[in-house]
């Protein structure tokens, strides 16, 4: 399909084709799943990556050698996620699109006070994660997470593809159907570079001062917001 071809698509027919792929693709491979993607809308597709691991822009890679893969750089990472975001651009053939926020944390601490995420978590997800994800993909027409269904209740019924309301975007879950041990057994297989954090008792990988380790029979997004109510970001609803 040309360039051409895919800026003529309205929101209504990416809409039509996220349902349809979304009921076609259930039982599809990740790969396979990808390959649609990579088909349907060329550079207009993007992955995107929290650095957790990178499973799905290994995925990617092969369906579409140098996919975007677009990572948010909120200035509160842990060192070793921006390691892993460094590696996973030196070894695998992909194009790392990093996105910052408007301000840097300073700009934001002057502005709202300090430790924004202690007092209002929502408005510092907002202005850290969900904004400059809003503006970076504006580009694009689809893009994909690793969401699993597995991983907390709010996330059981992740479709394969579906239709993101809020960005007006086809939103891909290639691995939405995966179990923590699909992930673990594709990682030793391809070799998948993995956030070292995950063998130090994070299951689930955020900013640093939001992110604590999981205790024995938590899920694994237990150790995000701890204490809170607040179990998503935003980028997912």
């Amino acid at each position: 399909m040309t360039t051409a071809q895919e800026q003529q698509r309205t929101a209504e027919e990416l809409k039509a084709l996220a349902e349809q792929a979304g009921r076609d693709l259930e039982d599809a491979s990740a790969l396979e799943i990808l390959q649609w993607a990579a088909e349907t809308f060329g550079k207009r597709f993007c992955v995107t990556s929290s650095m957790e691991d990178a499973v799905v822009a290994h995925l990617a890679s092969r369906a579409m050698p140098g996919v975007d893969v677009v990572f948010l750089d909120t200035g509160y990472h842990f060192p070793e996620t921006i390691g892993t975001r460094d590696a996973v651009e030196a070894v695998m053939d992909v194009n790392v699109i990093t996105l910052t926020p408007r301000q840097t944390v300073a700009e934001q601490d002057a502005e709202y006070g300090p430790k924004l995420h202690d007092r209002d978590p929502d408005l510092c997800c907002k202005l850290r994660k969900v904004q400059p994800l809003e503006e970076g993909l504006k580009g694009y027409q689809a893009w994909a997470t690793g969401l699993r269904r597995d991983e907390s209740p709010t996330r059981a019924n992740t479709p394969v593809v579906g239709w993101d309301e809020k960005r007006q975007k086809v939103k891909i879950s290639p691995i939405a159907r995966w179990t923590q041990d699909d992930v673990d057994a594709y990682v030793a297989e391809h070799g998948v570079l993995t956030n070292p954090l995950l063998m130090d008792g994070y299951a689930s990988i955020g900013c640093a001062p939001c992110t604590r380790r999981v205790l024995e029979g938590e899920d694994a997004r237990a150790g995000r917001w701890a204490g809170r109510a607040k179990t998503e970001c935003g980028l997912h609803g």
